[in-house]
């Protein structure tokens, strides 16, 4: 039986003449190809399997939900045949990044949003704007003004301290429902997942907690109570939890979000290279454009790259994460194989260019 990936964690409800059987729990990638449900997640450098610094549950739920938001947005579509108007709101979650009033969320929560209203965890209401989002990496950052006093930052944790079977919890607005607690472990590391304009995304973290339509945006904290995954998406045969979901690592978050907060818009770094796997060995490249970082530096068809800045990429979702991570005009060094010797090779990555 094929499995079905539900990408998007946000719910969406349909008012006025939305078309029939979109009903207040249907969710739907806007962006096209599927439906998809999200989670989310914050960096920082604390060993998570420290059991000296671990919080039960019950804490870190009390001491962490009010950083949590619930989020609205809504979107205007044309008038209908007989003059209504046409709308829909989806629901997702976020959480609050600094004492500026920066939030955190999913792209696919606010994508095309015409207005976006913010829910804290004491029930007061804020309108946000959006600041900045990137289809690429699924991430957004909207902004709310006024007292910003009573604002609780969370701290991002580090997702490159994660091991497979260490505790962590989601909280999140499933379906509506705010504060809403959910615990799992970390079921596998490294995961690829996909942007809602299909683009991969690497280092993904796969997780039993419950993930539902509503949780996207939100965060995944580790037991020290450090956000270190923004929740996603789920795999699901039932368009509900089926224990398997997926969130943006927080070494992604964090290279992502400050770009965001400044310029509201994300350049990524290009290397310039088609990559393919051999098991055992690296990174096979497989074509070099024209023109590009890796043209430039001289790399070519059928090197293989063994380590990226000394970090060895074993796979091309390695390779690719490496370089995500990294920023346009970046220099890197490449360890790479051809013709049975082992060379380094210098290269200053690129723009990636989109359409």
């Amino acid at each position: 039986m094929p499995r079905k990936r539900t990408t998007i964690a946000a719910a969406f409800a349909a008012t006025a003449l939305a078309a029939g059987g979109a009903g207040g729990a249907i969710v739907a990638l806007t962006h096209g190809g599927g439906t998809n449900t999200v989670t989310v997640s914050q960096p920082q450098t604390l060993q998570i399997s420290n059991v000296s610094s671990a919080l039960s549950v019950a804490d870190l739920a009390k001491t962490y939900s009010k950083s949590v938001v619930e989020i609205v947005s809504t979107t205007s579509g044309q008038a209908g045949p007989f003059g209504q108007s046409q709308s829909s709101q989806s629901e997702g979650t976020g959480w609050i990044y600094d004492n500026a009033g920066h939030i955190v969320t999913n792209e696919h929560v606010v994508d095309g949003a015409s207005s976006v209203k913010v829910t804290f965890a004491d029930g007061s209401t804020a309108t946000a704007t959006v600041v900045g989002k990137d289809i690429s990496t699924d991430l957004a950052v909207l902004k709310v003004s006024g007292d910003t006093s009573k604002l609780v930052p969370l701290t991002l944790g580090n997702s490159g301290d994660l091991a497979v079977g260490d505790q962590v919890v989601a909280i999140g607005n499933p379906f509506g429902l705010q504060d809403t607690v959910t615990t799992g472990i970390v079921s596998a590391l490294n995961r690829e997942i996909e942007a809602p304009n299909n683009e991969p995304i690497e280092g993904a973290i796969q997780t039993d907690a419950a993930i539902n339509h509503g949780n996207s945006g939100g965060p995944l904290f580790n037991m020290s109570g450090q956000v270190v995954g923004i929740t996603s998406q789920i795999e699901s045969d039932s368009g509900g939890s089926d224990g398997v979901g997926f969130a943006i690592p927080s070494s992604l978050v964090k290279a992502i979000v400050p770009q965001l907060i400044a310029n509201g818009s994300v350049q990524h770094a290009f290397l310039g290279v088609q990559p393919a796997t051999v098991v055992g060995v690296g990174v096979r490249i497989v074509t070099v454009q024209s023109g590009s970082a890796a043209d430039k530096a001289g790399l070519k068809a059928n090197d293989v790259i063994t380590k990226v800045n000394g970090t060895a990429t074993p796979n091309a979702g390695a390779l690719r994460q490496a370089i995500d991570q990294l920023k346009p005009g970046d220099a890197i060094t490449l360890t790479i194989r051809r013709g049975g010797s082992t060379k380094t090779i210098k290269a200053t990555l690129g723009t990636l260019k989109t359409s």
